[in-house]
């Protein structure tokens, strides 16, 4: 096959990558066919681009408004329509305590048998509450970092076992996605999910437990080679009789269980307790470096750059690990707004699936259908795989998920095998020819599709952009 076109500028080598993974039959080079930067008003592909990378989906009015700002005052505007309260109403049972483990001991088993339906079904619940806020938000980058926090402080419902503890624990991370990450990390720390998930029950002054220290240290702040064991075992005592209160569901610091003797933690010594450990972590120019490189790889590439990652980390504890200005920064970053790094990254399944909805204006009468969908595809909200989260990536494709995808995306074009409530979207509904398609295809793809459409009809040519490889990414 030849080559790119002279002066085109090819498709970047991870792309290619995936492209032979998605059909490993062909060896396609992609070509990108995209704007240049420009000082000025936002091409329509650049607002599609900040739209989906920030967001869901990019459609023809968000593109429009956006399109005469400049990028900084895109990405501002961008920022400026995030909000906290999520517009879905809550469940009737959010305030509902678990049943105390000693009488649920004392129960017969059809009487445990119902705690556990009433438990499964609450979940299910739960997960269509969200993916409810997912379809019909009108802040899409709330919920982009909402669900990024959950895949960082992980927190599962086969652990926990308590839909509302989950529930509270999203109402958390939504209330700080562009908020304080000192003040995040703090208040997870004390969050009842979180301390069910890595057992802060157990950590005892007699024995401690590490799984809280360990992960706070690993997965949270610093990561691998950025302390030792010692300070793993100091923290977990620092953390001893933080638990949860069973009576009331909120954290309590049982005094009679804590351990307040002299610690020596990353270099410090004293009476250490947890909020202390946590204020040293962030001491640490490597806290601040280490949830910058996890958020370039979230919004811009799979492979951060030491220097953009220096210097935003540096901006961020400047700012008082304030985020909005990091996040300023880093959407208008010459990084992320390289054409180079269009079609970069591959869409996580809740994107796939609420983005293409999103896209095409499918109404989805269940969305509890989709969340189904999502656990096909290997990610299950409120049920991450482990402590660690989605690795994301490359890894949600393999050649089971990605003929599972092509199968799901042709379901959702149908409609009514996904629950919804007519088969084409509103917004592809009068497109019925070649040109009004078309005008589509820009805010469907970050490339030129593999496979372009050989027929003229309009409901085939979206289908096979729909299913082209390039859809997969974003």
């Amino acid at each position: 096959m030849d080559g790119p076109a002279l002066g085109q500028p090819s498709a970047p080598p991870g792309v290619v990558t995936l492209m032979r993974t998605l059909s490993p039959r062909y060896l396609f080079i992609l070509i990108a066919t995209l704007a240049p930067l420009s000082a000025g008003a936002l091409t329509p592909d650049e607002a599609r681009h900040l739209l989906v990378r920030t967001g869901f989906d990019a459609s023809p009015d968000a593109v429009t408004k956006l399109a005469p700002l400049t990028w900084e005052r895109a990405v501002q505007q961008v920022l400026n329509t995030a909000h906290e309260q999520p517009l879905t109403a809550a469940p009737t049972w959010i305030n509902d305590l678990p049943p105390d483990p000693r009488q649920i001991k004392e129960l017969d088993d059809e009487a445990r048998k119902q705690i556990q339906k009433q438990t499964r079904e609450r979940a299910v619940e739960l997960k269509t509450w969200w993916y409810r806020e997912m379809l019909n938000t009108d802040s899409p980058l709330t919920e982009h970092m909402t669900l990024f926090w959950h895949n960082h402080f992980t927190s599962s419902m086969r652990k926990v076992k308590w839909p509302a503890y989950l529930y509270r624990q999203n109402l958390l991370l939504r209330r700080y996605a562009l908020g304080n990450y000192r003040d995040l990390l703090h208040t997870v720390a004390h969050d009842p999910a979180m301390l069910v998930y890595l057992d802060g029950q157990q950590n005892r002054r007699e024995k401690p437990n590490e799984n809280f220290a360990r992960e706070l240290l690993e997965l949270f702040t610093l990561g691998e080679g950025h302390y030792t064991e010692r300070d793993i075992k100091e923290a977990a005592r620092a953390f001893t009789g933080w638990m949860v209160d069973r009576r009331t569901g909120e954290f309590q610091m049982n005094a009679r269980q804590h351990d307040g003797g002299e610690k020596n933690f990353l270099g410090r010594r004293g009476k250490i307790g947890g909020d202390e450990v946590i204020e040293i972590i962030l001491e640490q120019p490597r806290a601040a470096e280490f949830i910058v490189q996890k958020l370039w790889r979230e919004f811009v590439s799979d492979k951060p750059d030491p220097q953009e990652i220096d210097r935003l980390a540096t901006l961020l504890r400047n700012n008082r690990y304030e985020m909005r200005p990091l996040m300023q920064a880093l959407l208008t970053s010459p990084a992320f707004r390289d054409p180079a790094n269009r079609g970069a990254l591959v869409k996580s399944p809740v994107e796939l699936l609420v983005g293409t909805a999103r896209q095409l204006q499918i109404p989805v009468a269940e969305p509890f259908n989709l969340a189904r969908a999502g656990i096909r595809l290997g990610q299950d909200v409120f049920d991450p795989p482990n402590v660690k989260g989605w690795p994301g990536g490359q890894t949600w494709i393999t050649s089971n998920t990605l003929l599972a995808r092509r199968q799901i995306l042709e379901q959702m074009l149908r409609g009514a095998e996904m629950g919804t409530t007519r088969k084409s979207g509103t917004m592809t509904a009068s497109m019925n020819d070649v040109g009004d398609m078309d005008k589509l295809k820009p805010l469907l793809l970050p490339l030129e599709p593999v496979n372009p459409p050989t027929k003229d009809q309009g409901t085939q040519r979206l289908r096979s952009w729909i299913l082209d490889p390039v859809y997969q990414l974003k």
